[in-house]
């Protein structure tokens, strides 16, 4: 396959309970790809899998050609790969500055704060205080200030304003460039076909929809 990410009949789950039954999924480099589908049907499962927080019960992750299965979810994340997931994707108890100081690694805030110039204000406050929307940005900015070479966002437009989520849209089209893959879960139809090359809906676990936007704005067009 051409240099990225994918995932090779993947079965993953929780506890007795499979999620992924045998799912492919390609993510090339310079691609920004779309997981869409109703709640349950596994798409934050498929990033976490990608990630390595949730292992494989079968099946393989292989990056740039290469198995990375037995690689811990550090490894992959010290290698350019970088979640934002849905939930605990801040460090609670610190402020917004030592948050910041984790994402950046010794890096100057400045690109955080030309994305989401309100956290400017917010340095010397609690993380666990912020609104829903600040804690958004401020681990969106993880993505910003160490963007890697695989960028994995969960419903990074939950709890913002639709001003802020259209400043995301083009925060996370900036990050685009050809050696760099970008996932992103998205629960809106519209980001989804305006930011991705290429869209994947679930459903229960299953791949039932691959193709690019316009091929789904075709079939929805001609469903209706």
């Amino acid at each position: 396959m051409k240099a990225g990410v994918q995932l090779v009949d993947a079965r993953a789950g929780y506890g007795p309970i499979e999620v992924l039954h045998g799912v492919t999924l390609s993510f090339p480099a310079g691609s920004t790809v779309a997981l869409l589908g109703r709640n349950g049907a596994g798409k934050s499962t498929v990033l976490r899998a990608l990630a390595g927080s949730l292992p494989l019960s079968s099946g393989s992750v292989r990056w740039n050609n290469d198995d990375v299965g037995h690689l811990s979810p550090y490894e992959r994340a010290t290698r350019g790969m970088t979640l934002i997931p849905d939930d605990d994707n801040v460090f609670a108890t610190l402020s917004v500055r030592e948050n910041l100081e984790v994402f950046a690694a010794g890096r100057s805030f400045d690109s955080a704060f030309a994305a989401f110039p309100e956290l400017a204000a917010l340095l010397d406050q609690r993380a666990a205080t912020l609104s829903g929307g600040e804690r958004q940005m401020l681990a969106l900015s993880r993505a910003v200030l160490r963007p890697g070479t695989v960028i994995l966002l969960d419903e990074v437009s939950r709890g913002l304003s639709p001003p802020i989520a259209s400043r995301l849209a083009d925060i996370i089209t900036g990050l685009t460039r050809p050696d760099r893959v970008i996932v992103i879960v998205e629960q809106y139809l519209h980001d989804a076909l305006r930011l991705a090359d290429t869209i994947y809906i679930l459903r229960r676990g299953e791949v039932v929809f691959a193709g690019e936007p316009t091929e789904l704005t075709e079939l929805t067009s001609s469903a209706t």
